[in-house]
């Protein structure tokens, strides 16, 4: 069954009404629990510095890692600060991290946000994220019974229009896997170090923020292990990590 929202997609308090949704439900938190993790560990291996979250309005972080500065385009209370991810207010080579969940493919043009990652991240510094991928499973469901866009034809932009409703959830494939040869003609002081898939069928399970969960809580352990079986068929999301080398 979906659940009802009294909010447009871009008023900022559907983002928070995202936020509850997720801590209310254990097995979906879990899910992004164990997104953060994964993500808080990659960001370890960087240099010490500044470890900025991108598009933090709906998530909870801070709960793991106190000292992460979290941020997002949209004026929330519990974001550090606000501003445009295709323009940061940072010095140059100050950041140690940038991390995201499901934020790359909501930016209009992201070649000024890599750009712009490249400016403010330091040598070793690293951008990580987790994003809709690109398999048999996920193109039939996002295709299919997902309101955000998904085409692997297009380019690397679309129109801007709200933070949620703009979006073309297969940008993270079309930029660093389709056209992985023009990213490195582009950005030659970045490399894309991994990319893969995971979490095929607990996402669905969960119901998401938008639906009722179909499966009991106790069951979010086993759902996680049969996941290793085909996950580039089955995956719904990548884990992308990209770092500068000079």
């Amino acid at each position: 069954m979906k659940i009802a929202s009294k909010y447009e997609l871009d008023d900022p308090k559907r983002t928070l009404e995202h936020r509850e949704i997720i801590l209310s439900k254990p097995f979906l938190k879990r899910i992004y629990t164990d997104w953060y993790n994964e993500i808080l560990r990659e960001a370890a291996t960087t240099p010490e510095g500044i470890k900025l979250e991108i598009g933090s309005g709906g998530g909870f972080i801070k709960d793991l890692d106190s000292s992460v500065i979290t941020s997002d385009i949209l004026e929330l209370p519990n974001v550090d600060k606000v501003f445009n991810a295709e323009k940061m207010p940072f010095e140059d080579s100050q950041l140690s991290a940038i991390m995201m969940v499901n934020v790359f493919h909501h930016i209009p043009n992201v070649r000024n946000f890599l750009t712009e990652a490249s400016r403010v991240l330091k040598k070793g510094g690293k951008i990580i994220m987790i994003e809709p991928a690109n398999s048999l499973l996920s193109r039939f469901i996002y295709k299919n019974f997902h309101h955000e866009l998904f085409d692997e034809k297009r380019d690397w932009t679309f129109p801007e229009s709200g933070p949620l409703s703009g979006s073309n959830q297969a940008l993270p494939y079309i930029v660093f896997k389709r056209d992985k040869n023009e990213f490195a003609r582009s950005f030659p002081n970045l490399s894309v170090d991994k990319f893969y898939l995971h979490t095929a069928y607990r996402y669905i399970l969960s119901g998401g923020v938008s639906r009722n969960q179909l499966v009991p809580d106790f069951m979010y352990s086993f759902f996680r292990t049969m996941e290793g079986v085909f996950p580039n068929c089955t995956g719904m999301f990548q884990t992308i990590v990209i770092s500068k080398n000079e």
